[in-house]
């Protein structure tokens, strides 16, 4: 494995520092406090050809892999946009990947130029919320009926549904009740959000409120069997294939955040004087902050490493989640001690930190919760029985 960066890759993060300097932390305040979603920073990374990095050349993108995209979305989070900037371009630099692998030739011609090039927002249907993170258990039914589907039921925390044309949606094609194991019978489909059939409802939440989260409710959507993505019934499968690259990039994301944090406090503690002296002088302020910058470089090895093998065809589940778990965890350790540093005053939305703290506390439950990620190393990593 390789510590530097490549030529290319070094290019990438100075680009995109220079393109995300155009919309300072006063924009993303105002982003989040107004709830408006970021069309000017969307835009302009499409603008930029940033958005088709990962899509495959002969569709209008890079080809490039999960690394250069997790670089592009730690850059972006690093410059104060954190999640309020990473999830309008997430889905489309790579939440894809699912149709990028497993859609029909006719599928990939209509949808990865468009989504490469920024006229198409897509959007993630998974999560139930009589499921959660069992996802044999979700009840969206997808109906055969004659040459199509008939797709009725819920779904919750879809981030980017209202501006977003079309869903990639998890439902099921045979009963859970009528499957030898409990995973098949799962299919996915490439859905359009039809307005009379699909209704979206925001969810108030805690942070990264420049992006909303929906509960969707489809009631008898009508669509084409040219809709569902891959064979019948395998949806599982191709769901598998995704979450490590999710892993992956969510890491890279959470140290954005957590570096976004500690630049903030580092200045603050170098400028605020108190009893004739810069607070940073003191231990008991330099000390944490050190140990957050240890705790942030540690994670990152452990984010390059899962990238690295991802991009090399290797087996990368035990690093992708321990990526996860490391970083979300030093990005919000990073925010806690940056708002401790700056008193009082971290408090205030002026300052920022207390928005990276809202977004860091986000990473230790989405897109698993650290729990899962111990279930899993629990299991297969150290071959211990399953706890759930």
């Amino acid at each position: 494995m390789e510590f530097d960066l490549t030529s290319d890759q070094l290019v990438i993060k100075k680009a995109v520092r220079e393109l995300c300097g155009k919309f300072p932390d006063e924009y993303w305040r105002k982003m989040d406090e107004e709830h408006e979603f970021p069309w000017d920073f969307y835009n302009a990374f499409a603008e930029g050809g940033w958005l088709g990095m990962a899509i495959p050349e002969q569709y209008g993108g890079a080809g490039m892999g999960v690394t250069e995209a997790a670089l592009l979305l730690e850059e972006v989070a690093a410059s104060g946009a954190a999640m309020n900037g990473c999830s309008p371009l997430h889905p489309t630099i790579f939440g894809i990947n699912t149709v990028t692998k497993h859609g029909s030739d006719e599928m990939r011609e209509e949808v990865l130029p468009q989504a490469a090039n920024g006229s198409l927002h897509v959007c993630f249907g998974l999560t139930e919320p009589d499921a959660g993170t069992d996802t044999s258990r979700i009840s969206t039914f997808a109906k055969k009926d004659g040459s199509g589907y008939v797709i009725s039921g819920r779904k919750v925390w879809i981030t980017k549904a209202a501006q977003s044309t079309k869903m990639v949606l998890a439902c099921r094609t045979t009963r859970r009740e009528e499957v030898s194991k409990s995973t098949d019978g799962i299919s996915l489909f490439l859905i359009d959000i039809d307005p009379e059939k699909v209704q979206l409802q925001a969810i108030p939440k805690m942070g990264r409120n420049a992006v909303q989260s929906y509960q969707v409710f489809i009631d008898e959507l009508r669509v084409p069997e040219s809709a569902r993505v891959g064979e019948e019934g395998k949806g599982f499968r191709y769901l598998l294939d995704g979450l490590n690259p999710e892993r992956v990039l969510l890491a890279h994301e959470s140290l954005g955040i957590g570096t976004a944090a500690l630049e903030k406090a580092t200045t603050y503690a170098n400028e605020r004087v108190v009893f004739d002296r810069p607070i940073g002088q003191n231990q008991g302020i330099a000390f944490p902050l050190a140990e957050a910058h240890m705790r942030l470089e540690a994670a990152r090895l452990m984010a390059r490493k899962a990238a690295w093998l991802y991009d090399r065809g290797q087996k990368c589940g035990a690093e992708a989640n321990m990526a996860k778990y490391l970083c979300a965890d030093a990005a919000f350790f990073a925010a806690d001690r940056a708002m401790q540093t700056h008193g009082g005053m971290g408090y205030a939305r002026e300052y920022d930190v207390e928005r990276y703290f809202r977004e860091a506390r986000l990473m230790r439950l989405a897109p698993v919760s650290q729990e899962m990620v111990l279930n899993y190393l629990s299991m297969h990593a150290l071959g211990l029985p399953k706890s759930y």
